[in-house]
């Protein structure tokens, strides 16, 4: 596996808190990664590293074969949308093309003015006119024109309607097919993760708790319901993401790539909302499963702590 993202023992601190400690990981070129965690979990603190905007406390950082940040041939490896996709809001669609073509070597201007005219944008609009989907796409484009290798983005549909997101989305993975990209993705809203990532990070409480192909992260987790019982007594190779009982049964998320054939068990699969509620929901001093090889050729499935 390329990684074009590479951390070990990453670590940021603000005064006496840690916004991300230990995180070790790699993000995998040429694949829609999405990054997802609540509120306070080193999310953007992870993506503002990885752009160059914030140094390391801690730990390494290696992007596109680079440091991030490090010099003009590195910044222009990556591009960043940012939550609020800024914009700016006195100077028109057209003025942000020119200045896009000003600050990036690799400007394609014929890819910007192409989707603006797609997206039925004035060029002379003034940016504090547009619509906070029109807003999104047009730092999108100014994203994609760049023509990085990594596209970073922070929550870029947070505060967008259904319709905008699902416009949002399909022109991202447009891109993705068109041009190569390798994307890392930041969101809330799992259901749009969904849609277009096949690798997923788990942050929570500033530490990595879970990565992997999310296909094979599926395969290999399930939902167990059945009698009562102490979860001591599964097999080693079942190992317990979360669980739940009441008088008379229990409810197990476990990780395995073994059948499981105890009859008692009733045994379905789970959506990727699923997933990623069982290890949010994870206490934080759980111990986890351990990592995995993976299969050959393809990266490991590893929970981090």
């Amino acid at each position: 596996m390329t990684a074009i993202l590479r951390a070990r023992h990453l670590g940021k601190k603000y005064r006496r808190r840690w916004a991300l400690t230990g995180c070790t990981l790699d993000v995998p070129a040429g694949h829609v990664t999405g990054l997802v965690g609540p509120n306070g979990a080193g999310k953007s603190t992870l993506l503002n590293l990885a752009a160059g905007m914030l140094t390391p406390t801690s730990g390494t950082i290696e992007v596109c074969g680079g440091r991030p940040g490090s010099g003009p041939d590195q910044l222009a490896k990556v591009g960043f949308v940012a939550q609020d996709t800024p914009v700016y809001a006195a100077l028109t669609v057209a003025d942000h093309l020119r200045l896009g073509a000003r600050l990036n070597p690799g400007w394609d201007d014929a890819l910007a003015r192409r989707r603006i005219e797609r997206l039925g944008l004035d060029p002379d609009q003034r940016a504090g006119r547009l619509s906070g989907g029109q807003r999104a796409q047009l730092a999108l484009t100014l994203g994609i024109a760049k023509r990085p290798e990594l596209l970073i983005l922070d929550e870029p549909v947070a505060a967008l309607d259904p319709l905008a997101r699902r416009e949002f989305l399909q022109d991202l993975m447009e891109a993705v097919a068109e041009h190569g990209l390798s994307v890392l993705l930041s969101s809330h809203l799992i259901a749009d993760l969904e849609r277009v990532c096949d690798h997923l990070v788990v942050l929570v409480a500033a530490q990595v708790r879970l990565v992997g192909e999310v296909e094979e992260l599926l395969a290999t987790h399930h939902r167990l319901s059945g009698p009562r019982r102490d979860v001591g007594t599964l097999p080693a190779d079942q190992q317990v993401v979360s669980a739940g009982h009441t008088d008379r049964q229990t409810t197990l998320v476990v990780r395995t790539e073994a059948p499981i054939l105890d009859p008692a068990w009733s045994v379905s699969g789970l959506s990727l909302e699923d997933l990623v509620l069982a290890y949010l929901a994870r206490p934080a001093d759980a111990p986890a499963p351990p990592a995995d090889d993976g299969p050959a050729g393809r990266p490991a499935l590893t929970v981090l702590r």
